[in-house]
């Protein structure tokens, strides 16, 4: 897996969306942030957070989507079960995946950080395949950008305590961070 120089995975689906804009300026990126979405929640392989990310969700397709009228996010990732990355955004620009956060007292985390998305719940298990991909990417990521270390790969319940739990207690930080 090589990512290029302005942040492309050349093995990832590519879906450039719009939901971006430019990092300030000298920003290092140095923070990892993975996160779990399922729309409808706790569904997968439902072609929704793509639609989530590409702008074009129907907010009517189902009743939990209506909180998600006029909602621009992004991710720079999300991996499937299946183990299939998308990519959204290139690295070098600023994804919109961590909203109101903070990390060892600097807040705006999106302004150095990477977002990536695993398709699932709290307390859904992963997939294997979810595991080697994401492994995968992060030992890439780790190889561009130094100054992500294993300390400063967080979930988005690190830097959004009380808002958010993803990626959830399903997740097996030991498996994943035994493979880097």
């Amino acid at each position: 897996m090589i990512i290029n120089s302005i942040g492309v995975v050349d093995t990832a689906t590519q879906r450039p969306c719009t939901h971006f804009d430019e990092r300030p300026q000298g920003d290092e990126i140095s923070l990892l942030v993975l996160h779990n979405i399922s729309l409808p929640a706790g569904q997968f392989a439902t072609p929704f957070v793509d639609d989530l990310f590409m702008g074009c969700i129907d907010c009517q397709a189902h009743p939990s989507f209506t909180d998600l009228k006029g909602v621009r996010v992004s991710a720079h990732c999300f991996i499937k079960r299946c183990g299939e990355i998308v990519q959204y955004v290139p690295f070098s620009k600023r994804a919109w995946h961590a909203g109101q956060s903070e990390f060892l007292g600097r807040s705006q985390c999106n302004d150095f950080s990477i977002g990536i998305e695993l398709e699932g719940t709290d307390t859904t298990a992963y997939t294997q395949n979810q595991y080697n991909a994401l492994q995968s990417l992060t030992k890439a990521l780790i190889n561009k950008y130094p100054a992500i270390t294993r300390s400063r790969i967080v979930g988005h319940c690190h830097i959004a305590p009380g808002r958010k739990t993803d990626p959830g207690e399903s997740f097996d930080w030991n498996h994943y961070f035994a493979a880097l």
